[in-house]
């Protein structure tokens, strides 16, 4: 199989290319593919720790859990979420914080590389 890299460049948590982005993510990794999984922007706020899930509200944190379990290396930008002002300790654990060197080389690896995003 191959290896997806994708960077996702999505408002806050409740955009519709965020919610894709995790699909796609999914259904690549079930199929066999190595995924990364790159947030930055508004989007690294999927990565803060003690949100609270509503009824009929997009929250990913358990999506994103069930990826990382499945193998997909999820990264968030570590100068986005400084900029919004939560360090490493209001991390979601297991998820990455890295520059955007770390988006690149993965990018550099993969066999395809999709940007979703962007608002």
């Amino acid at each position: 199989m191959s290896k997806l890299t994708i960077g996702c460049f999505a408002s806050l948590v409740g955009s519709m290319s965020l919610d894709f982005s995790v699909k796609l993510a999914e259904a690549a990794v079930e199929k066999g593919h190595t995924v990364d999984f790159w947030v930055s922007g508004n989007a690294t706020m999927v990565a803060k720790t003690n949100q609270k899930s509503f009824q009929d509200y997009s929250s990913l944190a358990e999506n994103f859990k069930e990826l990382m379990a499945k193998g997909v290396q999820v990264t968030v930008c570590e100068a986005c979420m400084e900029a919004r002002g939560y360090g490493k300790e209001d991390t979601v654990e297991g998820m990455n914080r890295k520059s955007m060197d770390w988006f690149l080389a993965s990018a550099f690896a993969a066999d395809r590389v999709l940007h979703i995003g962007g608002e």
